[in-house]
């Protein structure tokens, strides 16, 4: 996996009726497309309980091997929302200290992009908000 930044030329921000602002793809994508490869800042566990108390909390990931980190994506990658069933993933590199984002289907044009924020895209597990 690459560690330079990148981001598909196609990816567009806009916002969303239910869900603030959304990434989308101006033209279709095939599965296993990488949208976007992003560096991470990389916090301590000390760290996370300041970043907790404010709307930063939406936007962190748990981070290493065993979750005690956490990271804030740089890039787009925190302005994809959440979708139980997502067309997109995203992969970890704890050494390279990036996420990469792909999509898991094929997608049509302007069509939203989502991952599952519990990793796995058909995953079930609440989150912290309620959703639509």
């Amino acid at each position: 996996m690459s560690s330079q930044p990148y981001r598909h030329p196609s990816l567009y921000v806009r916002q969303t009726q239910a869900r603030g602002r959304g990434v989308f793809s101006k033209t279709g994508l095939k599965a296993g497309t990488v949208l976007e490869v992003a560096p991470v800042i990389v916090m301590s566990s000390k760290e996370r309980l300041h970043i907790d108390q404010t709307v930063l909390h939406d936007y962190i990931f748990e981070w290493g091997e065993r979750s005690l980190q956490c990271a804030m994506a740089l890039g787009w990658v925190p302005l994809f929302n959440h979708k139980v069933g997502s067309n997109c993933a995203y992969e970890m590199d704890f050494k390279k200290a990036i996420i990469r984002v792909l999509t898991v289907v094929d997608v049509k044009a302007d069509e939203e992009l989502f991952i599952n924020y519990n990793g796995d895209p058909d995953s079930t597990k609440k989150v912290w908000f309620k959703t639509k």
